[in-house]
């Protein structure tokens, strides 16, 4: 299949701020005698296969910049390539310098090295970090050709199918600011503005490579995120700044809002209705098969400030709890996850009134 020529990037984008998860995983006792097990930070192989909609449901990256189209990758190839990383992202310490691949996944920090043996055309890494986590990328060592159409392009978020994350709602930046393009920017670090990001490259001729070392730093009050883990509970504040802030979790769950605070009580009763918008503080959970939480659809919004369980299934590819605050109060949501079982995805195909999923 024929593709398209990459189009030029967008110019520059400032540097913001990101975090990251881990998972812990058994690997078999074969390499159980080889490193401790307590050791070992591996990707659930759930989260993987959620990650293969991700890279292979691409033509990757449609957007504003240079994008990579049509990877040429079976399903059965991606899954060997994440197996791999059982043994490549284990120990940090052994993992601090690494190969990567033209399709690659890392969850840690270190410094890896890409060197082309024949042309690279659609290749990208994706990066992310514990949720209270920035990323830092620094590029060194490039060794591309510009004036052919090489590019070595940091991304400020996450892009599959042209559906970005953050979405544009979300994102702090203008969509053209959230990419640097080596061949464009004298920038040589970029920090993202949430727990993940992204380099994708394309280099033309064997011999052509690059370098970039991965850092990763504090954020206090993180907004936006996505979730390697399966199950757990998170806090998401708002310090009195008018934003949106969403936590993605690439999973069917179960998610049971526990408190929802404006930073006031308002003696409202607790509110979860259709539309919430006009109130301009409230929660949403939302369901669907993407990325953009711009795009996802509704399961159900809180208005008010509460405390006491709120239990909602979504039976998604994505589950997503997204805070949008007027800058009026310290808004504040916290929640707690759990994977869906089999049988209560058999279930949720009955369509029971709670319990469904948007396929669009």
């Amino acid at each position: 299949m024929s593709l398209d020529p990459p189009s030029p990037p967008p110019r520059r984008a400032r540097s913001y701020k990101t975090r990251r998860v881990s998972r812990r995983l058994s690997l078999s006792s074969a390499h159980a005698r080889l490193l401790p097990q307590t050791e070992m930070r591996v990707m659930a192989r759930t989260f993987r296969e959620q990650l293969f909609f991700l890279v292979l449901s691409a033509c990757v990256l449609k957007g504003d910049s240079r994008h990579i189209e049509n990877n040429e990758i079976s399903k059965d190839e991606f899954f060997s390539f994440f197996d791999s990383e059982l043994k490549r992202e284990t120990p940090e310490e052994f993992m601090y310098r690494r190969p990567l691949r033209c399709l690659d996944m890392v969850a840690v920090e270190g410094r890896f090295s890409f060197a082309a043996d024949s042309p690279q055309l659609r290749c990208a890494a994706f990066l992310v970090a514990e949720p209270d986590q920035l990323i830092t990328v620094e590029l060194e060592r490039v060794h591309i050709d510009c004036s052919a159409g090489d590019f070595v392009t940091v991304f400020d978020g996450w892009v599959k199918k042209g559906e970005k994350f953050p979405s544009s709602q979300d994102h702090p930046l203008a969509a053209y600011e959230r990419y640097v393009d080596y061949c464009d920017s004298p920038k040589r670090s970029v920090r993202s503005s949430q727990n993940v990001a992204m380099v994708f490259f394309r280099l033309h001729a064997a011999g052509s490579g690059f370098a970039l070392t991965v850092r990763k730093h504090a954020n206090p009050f993180p907004c936006n995120v996505i979730s390697q883990a399966t199950e757990g509970s998170y806090t998401m504040v708002i310090p009195q700044e008018r934003r949106n802030c969403s936590f993605s979790i690439i999973y069917p769950v179960e998610i049971d809002v526990s408190e929802f605070s404006l930073g006031h009580d308002n003696g409202h009763p607790r509110s979860s209705t259709p539309g919430c918008a006009e109130s301009g503080d409230f929660v949403q959970l939302l369901g669907g098969s993407g990325i953009d939480t711009s795009k996802l659809l509704p399961v159900t919004d809180l208005c008010a400030s509460f405390s006491g369980p709120t239990r909602v299934k979504v039976g998604c590819d994505n589950a997503v709890v997204r805070m949008v605050s007027s800058g009026r109060f310290v808004s504040r949501v916290s929640f707690s996850y759990r994977l869906l079982q089999r049988p209560e995805l058999q279930s949720i195909k009955l369509n029971n009134v709670e319990d469904f999923c948007f396929n669009n």
